[in-house]
């Protein structure tokens, strides 16, 4: 097998690289099975594609932040292994598309000499750590949670808690009560908070936890009204630890923490949660709060000579995407970046052009756009002379023409109908029909493929989701219509109602009856959302059923939109949830390999890595074991329970005091050397018996030939 070899400076990096470049040639030679493959490659952000052959990936940027050289570096990777597109995601993300598997050690590499990696970025891992694109220069901000979402991504990546959970696990960080980062929609979510504690100002946040989209979206719960900023991490670490425990793994649609919560209920949750604190690593973590020193734009910068060819454009875009930062003097910019597609050969362009006159920290924003900071007044012209120039000046930021919208059918094997194709035709009706509506921030229009919500409908005061319908025996696309949801405020949400579905082609329709009785039946100074509230559900139902009528279906119909051939539902397996393994030798492999994990992490003294890896050791140990038997697997608790049941209490495995006395002294005792190095070492010995238990079912179960 040939060796893969990276110029890193980073060992654990490398190492990582190394690893995958060879658990692909293992794949291919058929040594790994398909489904373990899935799992670990997610973890590598990547992801599947709904054409065979090629895959997405995924490229994590916490709180959406790249340096202009990072942005280079992104660009410079697509045009070498994808297809020169970057398609900005709602989770501050980066997805490049088509890329052979076999290349993605080396993308990876490349990636990774400007710190930008694709680790975790998909699968039942702590997901990308978003936050509001203000953060740092909110006017509204009480301080700059920046520097919080930083450390919290860079402490759970590689973290082995949350290496292999049910599912996955999403944080965001509100920078102020406005919410603008969805805390409420999250598994955590944070909004900063000050309090007076002995005459000093002390920072904290309020805690929501349990939120989530999806197909069925939850409101989070509040842990905490206020939480002191030292204690955020180790109570992150509770959580993940309950969540991989406890949570679901059998049934993915069941697995999310959300469920988890739902089931025990939030006061057994809670008592869980506290039983973790003494098996934590750090009961206290603090963070340097510290704003990052930003290299100011120079303030007689010399700049080539531009026009602007539209000044009532430009006027519109200051009013509309352009805002004063809490550092006086110095204003951001937001870019409209129409589906979050934008080409390599344009970042070049805005990189260079931009390079004198913003902050070398451009963010990703949750709505698929781009922030530049910190212009000065007088070079916001330029700035808008460039956008210009490239065709990205369009105003209207965050507004009804700004819609948000999933890759769906384009690429995503979950897609059942297009949200590319139906997004910009609604975006060209507001443009068309109702311009003035660039102004209006108050309605959000956002559209997924199918019904788990990556393009965020469920908290959309207009939202839509990709379904079918049949009719005549044959199927055409439609749209979920989902009406009322939206931020209310420090931490409370509004979930969207579903009020009708109807064919895809209808969709403009199904604008234009919205606003224009918006606009005909409104109060003076109404929100969208309190008009809603006030005409009631029934009420759209009523107004938008006309447009439910099947009898009037045209040829047009059945095809979907960007799309000439007749429509056809081509549904596959979507990778964003866990994958179940249910084989007995893969799952002994991989308590081995977790413990030389273990092994490596006590050998460095990383006592409480070592511990968790050999908790992991048991758990997959047993679960193997139990599988064997034929019984069912679906959380570690269950499985842990089981495992005394089913081989302890039957004599089929010797264990003085049951298993589960033995594996859960990982909450009994503080992650101290002499601990860490016994628990290992029952873990080690454990793994034996299972191996020795294994190999003679497996020679008993050969039979005998003459």
């Amino acid at each position: 097998m040939q060796s893969f070899r990276t110029e890193l400076e980073n060992p654990v990096v490398e190492k990582d690289i190394i690893e995958l470049d060879k658990k692909i040639k293992l794949f291919r030679e058929g040594q790994i099975p398909d489904e373990k493959f899935r799992s670990l490659r997610l973890a590598r952000g990547i992801y599947g594609q709904r054409q065979p052959g090629v895959q997405m990936i995924r490229i994590k940027l916490p709180y959406g932040k790249m340096t202009l050289q990072q942005w280079a570096r992104i660009s410079d990777v697509s045009d070498e292994y994808s297809i020169s597109n970057l398609h900005l995601t709602t989770r501050q993300d980066i997805q490049i598309h088509y890329v052979s598997l076999e290349r993605t050690p080396e993308l990876w590499a490349q990636l990774e000499k400007d710190d930008v990696t694709i680790r975790e970025a998909c699968g039942n891992t702590v997901r990308n750590v978003t936050a509001s694109d203000k953060a740092g220069i909110d006017p509204d901000e009480p301080f700059d949670v920046t520097p919080y979402a930083d450390a919290t991504f860079r402490y759970f990546l590689r973290n082995p808690i949350c290496q292999d959970m049910g599912r996955k696990f999403k944080i965001a960080f509100s920078s102020s009560d406005k919410d603008t980062a969805w805390a409420f929609m999250h598994d955590v979510g944070v909004i900063p908070k000050v309090q007076q504690v002995d005459g000093k100002e002390v920072r904290g946040f309020k805690v929501l936890v349990g939120g989530g989209l999806g197909a069925q979206p939850y409101l989070a719960h509040t842990a905490f009204e206020f939480l002191e900023a030292d204690q955020l991490i180790p109570y992150i670490e509770n959580v993940l630890r309950v969540f991989d425990r406890y949570g679901e793994r059998a049934s993915r649609h069941k697995a999310r923490l959300k469920f988890l919560i739902q089931k025990i209920g939030w006061e057994e949750f809670d008592r869980l949660v506290k039983e973790e604190r003494k098996a934590l690593k750090s009961k206290v973590f603090v963070i340097d709060g510290t704003e990052e020193r930003v290299a100011l734009p120079e303030e007689n910068a010399v700049l080539p000579a531009y026009s602007i060819k539209d000044p009532k454009q430009y006027e519109a875009w200051k009013t509309t995407n352009v805002f004063e930062q809490r550092q006086k003097g110095f204003f951001a910019a937001y870019i409209r970046v129409p589906l979050g597609n934008i080409s390599t050969g344009t970042s070049r362009e805005l990189i260079k052009a931009l390079k004198p006159v913003i902050a070398n920290d451009v963010r990703v924003t949750a709505n698929q756009g781009l922030l530049l900071k910190y212009i000065r007044p007088a070079h916001l012209p330029y700035v808008f002379s460039v956008l210009e120039a490239v065709g990205y000046a369009a105003p209207g930021f965050d507004s009804i023409a700004d819609i948000t919208a999933c890759p769906g059918t384009d690429t995503c094997n979950l897609g059942i109908s297009s949200s590319t194709g139906i997004a910009a035709k609604l975006e060209q009706v507001i443009h068309d029909e109702f311009p003035d509506l660039v102004y209006n921030k108050d309605i959000k229009i956002k559209i997924s493929g199918c019904m788990n919500s990556c393009g965020q409908h469920g908290i959309a005061a207009i939202g839509f989701h990709g379904s079918s319908l049949k009719s005549g025996g044959k199927t055409l696309p439609a749209l979920q219509v989902l009406l009322g949801g939206g931020i209310v405020g420090n931490g409370v949400g509004r979930v969207a109602d579903k009020v009708i579905k109807v064919p895809s082609k209808r969709g403009p329709d199904v604008l234009r009856s919205l606003l224009n009785d918006f606009d005909a039946n409104g109060q003076e100074d109404e929100l969208f959302n309190d008009y809603f509230d006030r005409q009631g559900e029934r009420y759209f139902y009523e107004l938008l059923k006309p447009l439910t009528d099947l009898t009037t279906l045209r040829d047009e119909d059945f095809v979907d939109w960007g799309h000439e051939e007749k429509y056809a539902t081509a549904i596959g397996v979507g990778e964003c949830a866990g994958v179940v393994i249910d084989l007995v030798a893969t799952l002994l492999f991989e308590a081995e390999e977790k413990l030389a994990w273990g092994a490596d992490a006590l050998a460095v003294g990383q006592y409480s890595d070592g511990i968790y890896h050999a908790y992991s050791t048991f758990v997959q140990g047993a679960k193997a074991l139990l599988l064997g038997e034929g019984v069912s697997c679906n959380t570690q608790h269950g499985i842990i329970n089981d495992f005394d049941k089913h081989f302890v209490a039957t004599g089929k495995i010797n264990i003085e005091g049951g298993f589960k006395s033995l594996v859960m002294q990982i909450n009994e005792h503080e992650p101290a050397e002499s601990f860490a190095k016994q628990y290992y070492q029952q873990a080690a010995d454990f793994y034996k018996q299972a191996q020795a238990y294994r190999e003679a079912a497996a020679t008993a179960a050969v039979p005998v030939t003459a």
